[in-house]
């Protein structure tokens, strides 16, 4: 039972530990029953990219050595999320993911999700690299599963409302145009909704503490404003991947929010019956 205790206190005293279990569930779901064996080099070349860039931060610039758990849940959602041609965009992708987290800071946060802006800008400069929904198929017991491990994130990182404001705002506005406006069938609509890269966002990405509004109710506005913006540029402007192209929009605004509506910002502060202090890191 002591050992039982310790390992969920273990868990408990910071949610990166929760989300990387998860991540990597993820990824041997997709390796053992979605066929991407043949994917191993680009995740080696995404690992190398996030962790030889949060070496450097480590050894020269004073980060703590824990803070190499941040550089592996973008490791992991670049290698979840991302596709490309060539292994040597992933190596990239990782180098700006985490480079843009120590250059580009506002009052202490970082402007962009790591893994965010890492895959955008690796498909922007590149043209040979996508964000493919496909790939995770549109199984109701993955998104079951990603559901309830990202509501298990949340509730540690307490940023529930910003996932589930996103998927409930997203799916409200594709329910009104697939099914009501143009009057297509319910099937259409669950298959619009029903892959595993939107849901990994919401849960996954989208609330990341380091780059999401201090106050709730801005979080609240903000996840609406990135899920409506996101929704006109799938159904409107047919872009692949528009959760992602939307929060890179939104997320340079999240200092002005913080400014005009204040709040305690998060700490990644262990309970105190564990009686751990961890360091503010980004997810």
């Amino acid at each position: 039972m002591k050992y039982v205790q310790t390992h969920l206190n273990w868990l408990a005293s910071d949610g990166r530990h929760v989300q990387l279990i998860s991540q990597l569930s993820f990824l041997a779901f997709g390796i053992g029953f979605l066929g991407w064996d043949s994917d191993w080099l680009n995740y080696v070349m995404a690992a190398l990219g996030c962790l030889s860039v949060q070496y450097v931060g480590i050894r020269f610039a004073g980060l703590p050595t824990d803070s190499w758990k941040s550089a592996m849940v973008t490791t992991m959602g670049l290698c979840l999320l991302m596709r490309a041609n060539h292994p040597i965009l992933f190596a990239i992708a990782g180098v700006l993911a985490i480079s843009q987290k120590f250059a580009l800071k506002v009052n202490g946060k970082h402007l962009w999700n790591p893994a965010n802006i890492g895959i955008v800008a690796v498909i922007f400069i590149s043209g040979d690299a996508w964000i493919s929904p496909g790939q995770w198929g549109t199984g109701a017991l993955l998104i079951f599963i990603i559901g309830t491990a990202g509501l298990t994130v949340l509730g540690r990182i307490k940023r529930m409302e910003t996932g589930i404001t996103f998927i409930l705002t997203y799916s409200l506005l594709e329910i009104m145009r697939t099914k009501f406006y143009l009057n297509w069938e319910w099937d259409v609509v669950a298959q619009k909704l029903s892959n595993g890269s939107l849901w990994l966002f919401a849960f996954f990405m989208i609330t990341d503490p380091m780059t999401t509004p201090n106050h709730r109710t801005a979080r609240i506005l903000w996840s609406t404003a990135v899920a409506g913006c996101a929704f006109y540029l799938a159904n409107f402007k047919f872009l692949p991947g528009a959760p992602f192209w939307s929060l890179i929009f939104f997320t340079p605004l999240v200092p002005l929010i913080d400014y005009l509506m204040k709040s305690d910002r998060f700490q990644w502060t262990a309970p105190s019956s564990t009686n751990i202090n961890v360091k503010t890191q980004s997810l």
